[in-house]
């Protein structure tokens, strides 16, 4: 006969024996190769980080972490991907500024930029280049407002399709300076600064890796970087504060996101898995040498992302519908 002294040991025991195995399940992950959606097709800015953090975490997670290339929708494919991924950490996806952002307000999506992911870690950021053909009347950023303005509807600006990084940055800058500008949209950036490079368009505000060798070789002129203190890999080219455009701050960001329910302890070891990444000295230089400025440590945690990822919507969704952006 079981007593009830017997049936509170076998509780216990139970008890016990539940708590012993719950850590040891969290202790061992993972357990097998973790797949990383990268919403853009391979060899792009995006694609190239990637590859370059998946190696080094290979180090800290003891699995492979595998690149998947999840092209469509402006990126929308790719992170509808992860809002269905089981919340194992075995899925995760790296995106930023257009995934993340800007997409939320420009496309009818199925899942929710704000809720359905787990921030894991902030990777770098690049600002832009506003970057204008070499014949163009002008060597300075304020020049080029004062030309801009005097000469409304005239001066041509090339981008990579309605919402991209180039189109916002744009349409930003314009708000900024009271300008009225033609935008251009191409097929990809690097049509647009083919016609840049002949003088076909007159303007480009976009990523400062896809400039950096027009920069370099003096093929087109450099008027400023959108961010608040100048770029390693171009230390002459001035902020836009130093050159009378203060404030104008626009930077494409990458960071990693789990979906929704992701173990807070899955979380943490993929947090320490990226950041012990962004501390190797190898990938530091890598990340250098693509324009990008790695965030400090401080900002490295979960929760930074997230404070930060609110604070870009709340800054960029306004633009974009005051603007009345829709996807073509």
């Amino acid at each position: 006969m079981i007593t009830r002294r017997m049936l509170l040991s076998v509780i216990v025991a139970a008890s016990a024996g539940l708590s012993a195995v719950l850590p040891a399940m969290s202790q061992s992950y993972p357990t097998r190769p973790i797949t990383m959606i990268v919403p853009f097709p391979a060899g792009g800015a995006l694609d190239t980080v990637a590859r370059v953090l998946s190696e080094r975490m290979r180090t800290s997670l003891g699995q492979p972490v595998i690149i998947e290339n999840v092209s469509g929708g402006a990126g929308n494919v790719g992170v509808a991907r992860l809002a269905r991924a089981a919340p194992d950490g075995y899925t995760l996806d790296i995106g930023g500024w257009v995934t993340h952002v800007l997409n939320g307000a420009i496309f009818p999506l199925k899942f929710d930029v704000r809720t359905d992911f787990e921030p894991v870690c902030l990777i770098a950021t690049q600002p832009m280049l506003i970057v204008g053909k070499k014949t163009l009347p002008t060597e300075t950023l304020k020049e080029l407002i004062a030309w801009l303005t005097a000469n409304p509807d005239q001066a041509l600006v090339g981008h990579a399709g309605v919402g991209t990084t180039g189109h916002i940055s744009g349409i930003f800058f314009q708000t900024e300076t009271g300008a009225r500008l033609q935008f251009v949209p191409y097929r990809g950036l690097s049509l647009a600064m083919q016609d840049l490079l002949a003088g076909h368009i007159d303007l480009i505000i976009d990523q400062a890796v896809n400039a950096l060798p027009h920069v370099r070789n003096g093929a087109v002129k450099a008027y400023a970087v959108t961010a608040r203190s100048r770029l390693a890999a171009l230390p002459d080219i001035p902020t836009v504060d130093e050159a009378g455009l203060p404030g104008f701050y626009v930077t494409s960001w990458q960071a990693i996101w789990a979906p929704k329910g992701t173990p807070k302890e899955i979380v943490n070891t993929l947090n320490a898995a990226v950041a012990d990444a962004l501390a190797d000295p190898g990938v530091r230089a890598r990340l250098a040498d693509l324009g990008q400025e790695i965030f400090a440590r401080r900002q490295q945690t979960p929760e930074a992302l997230g404070e930060f990822h609110k604070a870009e919507i709340e800054k960029w969704w306004p633009i974009i519908k005051a603007a009345n952006i829709k996807p073509e």
